[in-house]
């Protein structure tokens, strides 16, 4: 599905128009609405100013979706990961780039 479906979509499901949208967002209506035809894409910035607008990622709007599926290890790493203090994922991101320079090194 294209990001002028997706978008489309979005809007309706909240029941805006789209010149509500572009002025929420601070962009041109009409640079909105060549989104929505698929005539123009949004650069970084406007991208995510829509992800965040409508809560869903950047990798919904464009239709990417990656083949690497996670690992048991990873969907583990995530899950230990999420159940830290903020003090101590951040202490857990600075361990990992340690291992990360020292294999670098080897």
């Amino acid at each position: 599905m294209s990001l002028g479906d997706k978008l489309r979509i979005l809007i309706e499901e909240r029941s805006l128009t789209q010149k509500e949208l572009a002025s929420q967002l601070n962009i041109a209506p009409s640079t909105l609405g060549s989104y929505v035809q698929n005539t123009r894409e949004p650069d970084f910035s406007t991208l995510k100013s829509l992800a965040t607008y409508f809560d869903v990622s950047i990798d919904y709007l464009l239709d990417y979706t990656s083949d690497k599926k996670n690992t048991d290890k990873e969907v583990e790493m995530l899950r230990i990961f999420r159940s830290l203090t903020e003090e101590q994922q951040h202490i857990c991101i600075e361990q990992a780039k340690v291992f990360i320079r020292l294999n670098h090194n080897a």
